[in-house]
């Protein structure tokens, strides 16, 4: 009885091992058919999904297919949660796969559907539905692009002392400058009646936004705001300008990260990787003999 069973046992194990092998290869593997194509499906899945959170914001058109757009978010979040339970269940490391950024994503989405019915009303689970267009970086292949975004990230990271030096100056300016222009405008123009409203003003005219709910009336005014509007145009500059620098900072740090530190700048404080330099390469400066200690300089021939 037992050399019965155990064979049929070793087909049901084999069997689930080869379906949990197919599902693995069409859920993580685009380079198969069904792999396109269930990327394909999915992607019009977020789509349509995305499109109709958008479309039941308004109204009139939630008001007469609320019932249809409903039940098409229905359909389309169970295939969700399918896909969801399929993907811990193929994959071989599931905390690997649950505790990444997709995996959270995938959590995200779903869960927001199911926890907008126990909550009814609530507007941020439309933000966490909305997340789901994030995945079309992993149906697209675009993950690499994200590695970029991590680059940015600490180059903003390192920028972050100067461009909160720069954000200070900015807000004090801004506190001043709406000062002024209450003094100038507030007894003509009913705008400027407040002072906080003044520094609104010139946080809006700074940053070149221009909503034009409250302009200067007087001569003076008009005055300041066009010098505030010229400024507006430096000041984008500069955290442009720092992010931009620590960039290429980091990038030359990447091209020499696996060649022998030799000393460093005297003036930037800039590491020097190349033993035959003769100027900084950030600041342009002459490098002195003892800037470059740890490695002696080729003697030029006669």
């Amino acid at each position: 009885m037992s050399s019965i069973i155990q064979p049929s046992r070793r087909r049901e194990r084999s069997f689930g091992q080869r379906l949990k092998q197919w599902l693995g290869i069409i859920v993580f593997g685009t380079t198969t058919k069904m792999g396109r194509a269930f990327d394909i499906g999915l992607l019009w899945a977020i789509l349509i999904s995305i499109l109709i959170i958008i479309v039941e914001s308004v109204p009139a058109v939630n008001a007469k297919y609320g019932f249809y757009l409903k039940t098409a978010e229905w359909i389309i979040t169970i295939l969700f949660t399918l896909e969801y339970i399929i993907r811990i269940w193929v994959v071989k490391k599931k905390s690997g796969y649950i505790f990444s950024f997709f995996g959270m994503i995938d959590f995200l989405s779903i869960a927001s559907f199911y926890l907008s019915l126990v909550f009814p009303g609530s507007k941020p689970f439309i933000l966490l539905r909305a997340i789901r267009l994030l995945r079309i970086f992993r149906i697209f292949q675009l993950t690499h692009y994200l590695s970029e975004s991590a680059i940015m990230g600490k180059a903003l990271i390192k920028s972050l002392k100067r461009i909160t030096v720069f954000l200070s100056v900015l807000v004090v300016a801004v506190i001043i400058l709406g000062t002024i222009m209450y003094v100038i405008e507030h007894e003509d123009n009913p705008g400027f009646h407040t002072i906080p409203q003044s520094i609104y003003w010139a946080i809006v005219t700074i940053t070149t936004v221009g909503y034009g709910d409250v302009t200067p009336v007087t001569y003076f005014g008009k005055v300041l705001s066009s010098i505030i509007m010229m400024l507006g145009y430096a000041l984008i500059a500069v955290p442009t300008g720092i992010v931009a620098a620590e960039l290429t900072k980091q990038k030359d740090e990447d091209v020499f990260h696996h060649q022998k530190r030799v000393g460093e700048c005297p003036s930037c404080g800039l590491d020097i990787y190349d033993p035959n330099a003769n100027y900084c390469r950030n600041c342009g400066k002459p490098l002195p003999e003892e800037a470059i200690s740890t490695v002696e300089r080729p003697v030029a021939e006669s």
